[in-house]
């Protein structure tokens, strides 16, 4: 999963620097915890592997933000957070020129890294003893 989160950070226009191999690792743990919990599973089904990697990279962008806000400077923001489509979904975060700083713009996205898909979690949901 790690390669996979790498090559997604990478087409978001992130370059890794030495050191956030560890965040990463930290970060994917994170999120199968909390998916593994949450549907009661001994591991990560198939269908939420991209949710997962979605959340990790949420995960990973936040504490980078946090603790070391130039390092995501050179996300493409443009055009990450402007619309995102995946299959007949369509969600748009800004509409105009300027209509959100680029501060807002990130916290969506970042907001939408950490909570899309988590409805499909209880596809996968199994009942707890």
């Amino acid at each position: 999963m790690l390669e996979r989160v790498k090559e997604r950070l990478e087409s978001l226009g992130y370059a890794l620097k030495d050191g956030d191999e560890v965040i990463l690792t930290f970060s994917i743990q994170k999120v199968e915890n909390t998916i593994k919990n949450d549907c009661n599973v001994p591991s990560i089904p198939d269908g939420l592997m991209n949710i997962a990697i979605d959340m990790a990279i949420g995960e990973f962008l936040t504490a980078k933000k946090t603790f070391s806000p130039d390092d995501i400077a050179g996300l493409d923001l443009d055009f990450a957070v402007k619309q995102i489509q995946e299959g007949d979904t369509n969600t748009v975060f800004a509409t105009g020129e300027g209509t959100l700083t680029p501060e807002q713009r990130l916290n969506n996205f970042l907001n939408y890294l950490l909570t899309h898909g988590r409805d499909e979690f209880s596809c996968y949901r199994r009942l707890r003893w």
